[in-house]
């Protein structure tokens, strides 16, 4: 029996202690000479392969789709599937475990975390195996600090103040507690507090609050952590607590905040944005949501709820900004829209801005200037990068009124450019979100009006999925690391996202489909028979394979200060099992890439 057989080897390290023993048990080594056939496409495999020494390389056809190198086991369709889909062939001298397929077939039916690995549905794969890299759940909550969970800021009022205006001032910053000084004393009064004395005690409106407020302050430091708050809260009976920073009182902690921090604290930001009274305030929530990103990655959340989730926080922080900066004029006459990866609601980790304004009709040319400033500036002040193609509010030709606009998409579709294509496409993702909605709509519509049955200008829109190529994993990566020359990098945006994302989009405005995002656009052509549902399944898995690995990507870029490498992927630097996905999906792509070529008669470019 082979004893060097690693066992932490995904997908190996979904095993249990018994299930590893009775696989080591069956385990052979087999040896294949340079250019021997190890599996030939269309043939089972007897036992799954897992590399110990040498280089495999995979071919489908004359191509070379991935070269294959120690741990990197296959073919776990073949063994599962019947047979496999590619030529498996030995680049060099090569060893490698044999496990026996009837042993593997006994512990899929047993283990549905190693099962994954031999689904052949990448969205299945992706499930089982994202989470073993980060899930950390409540424990990961305790260890948080007090201030990725405090309300703030904090509001204090003199001692003097009588319990009307105490009402109205929670009111108006929409919060239940707040500070009461009192000479040299601090204490603290709620809401219930209020509602005691004018009920219970029948007090008058005018006492001063310093007659129902407490003084005997439980307090913790912004620094510290979670589960010593709580300790602190189950000592005194206590379901709020103080939050000092730098010694002074900042917030409040409650309960309930810490229970939205194991729920991912979405359910608490957006009071947060309606409180806000300015643009400093905003600052504050739009840290929380980008904070949130992370906190929900930690836990384990799926990459696609991330995105629904940061999408809708974002969205009700855009429109609060719109109504703190937006004059008058602005807001009757105009409809503010997000486009791009915003307007589709795929964004995670903030790229750059994606927005503009409607407008029904022209407004007073300095209130409009104004707000273009104020608006994008703002926006960059909370860490939205400026666009850089200028898709954005401040840019007047983003920002106009709808007839402008519409005559300007016209100008595109005549224009041959690849820019003029991409802010086609940019635009067909926009969503409205407020003031005169019915705007954006016409503009759409006549969009679809211009495009639609129009095959050279569809055409010309759809070749920009050949702005950036689709590799195959391995070809560059493990052959360059084989003669020490170091691994390439695979930009999952260029390689991945933007093929799927682009050619899903011509298809939707190729039929008129008016669904944004884009797995929403993939099951609506299904169902208009564009092609089958298995896939559509397969389209939507591998864009939440690339959403996944750049969401990562993103958030490693974040905390190294690297923002330039926010979407390379390091295949060299991927599990087994991981790059197994990675390939998957980068098959998905490929045959995507080939289906919109023929479909729209890209060879003609």
């Amino acid at each position: 029996m082979p004893s060097g057989f690693d066992a932490r080897n995904p997908p190996f390290d979904r095993l249990a202690g018994h299930e590893i023993e009775t696989l080591r048990a069956a385990l052979d080594i087999g040896y294949f000479p340079p250019g021997e056939v190890i599996l030939a496409h269309g043939r089972p495999a007897e036992s799954l392969h897992v590399i110990i020494k040498g280089s495999v390389e995979v071919r489908e056809g004359g191509t070379l789709n991935t070269v294959l190198g120690p741990k990197d086991s296959f073919d776990s369709r073949a063994l599962v599937h019947g047979a496999a889909g590619e030529d498996f062939i030995a680049a060099e001298e090569t060893l490698g475990y044999l496990i026996p397929g009837d042993v593997v077939r006994t512990l899929v039916a047993g283990n549905a975390g190693f099962a994954a690995f031999f689904y052949s549905e990448v969205s299945d794969k992706l499930d089982a195996f994202v989470r073993a890299h980060r899930a950390e759940g409540v424990e990961s909550v305790l260890r948080a600090r007090v201030r990725e969970a405090s309300r703030g800021p904090a509001v204090v009022v003199d001692g003097a103040t009588s319990l009307e205006e105490v009402g109205h001032l929670m009111r108006e910053a929409n919060i239940n507690a707040l500070f009461v000084q009192d000479g040299d004393r601090t204490g603290v009064v709620t809401g219930m507090n209020l509602a005691k004395a004018a009920v219970l005690r029948r007090l008058p409106l005018e006492t001063p609050v310093r007659d129902v407020c407490h003084f005997d302050v439980i307090a913790v430091s912004a620094d510290d952590f979670i589960f010593e708050a709580l300790l602190l809260m189950t000592r005194h009976d206590k379901r709020r607590i103080a939050v000092r920073t730098n010694g002074a009182f900042s917030g409040f902690l409650e309960d309930i905040d810490i229970l939205g921090l194991v729920a991912g604290n979405s359910q608490l930001i957006p009071g947060r944005i309606d409180r806000a009274r300015g643009v400093d305030d905003l600052a504050i929530a739009a840290r929380d949501i980008q904070a949130q990103v992370e906190r929900l990655h930690r836990q384990g959340v799926r990459v696609e709820a991330i995105a629904d989730i940061t999408s809708d926080l974002n969205r009700r922080l855009f429109v609060k900004l719109f109504e703190l900066l937006a004059p008058a004029s602005i807001r009757e006459a105009g409809c503010l829209i997000l486009m791009g990866s915003e307007g589709r609601g795929e964004q995670t980790v903030r790229t750059d801005q994606d927005n503009g304004l409607l407008l029904a009709v022209p407004v007073d040319d300095a209130d409009l200037a104004t707000f273009r400033t104020d608006f994008s500036s703002a926006l960059a002040g909370f860490g939205f990068p400026p666009c850089p193609g200028g898709v954005m509010v401040d840019n007047p030709l983003w920002s106009q009124p709808v007839e402008g606009l519409v005559r300007q998409m016209r100008a595109w579709t005549l224009d041959r450019t690849p820019e003029a294509a991409l802010n086609l496409a940019i635009f067909f993702d926009a969503v409205a979100l407020c003031g005169r909605t019915e705007l954006l709509a016409e503009a759409r519509g006549a969009l679809v009006e211009m495009m639609r049955g129009e095959q050279a200008l569809l055409a010309r829109f759809a070749n920009l999925i050949e702005s950036f190529g689709t590799p195959s994993l391995g070809v560059l990566t493990s052959l360059m690391a084989t003669v020490g020359v170091g691994s390439e990098a695979i930009d999952i945006k260029k390689a991945g996202i933007f093929p799927i994302v682009h050619g899903i989009r011509t298809m939707a405005l190729d039929r008129g489909i008016m669904v944004t995002a884009t797995a929403g656009r993939i099951e609506a052509l299904a169902e208009a028979g564009a092609f089958d549902t298995e896939f559509a399944r397969e389209l939507i898995g591998a864009l939440r394979v690339f959403m996944e690995y750049r969401l990562q990507t993103q958030l490693e870029a974040v905390r190294r200060g690297a923002l330039e490498r926010e979407a390379l992927v390091r295949p060299s630097q991927l599990h087994s099992a991981d790059r197994d996905i990675l390939r998957d999906a980068l098959r998905i792509v490929r045959r995507f890439r080939e289906l919109i070529r023929n479909r729209y008669k890209l060879g003609a470019f």
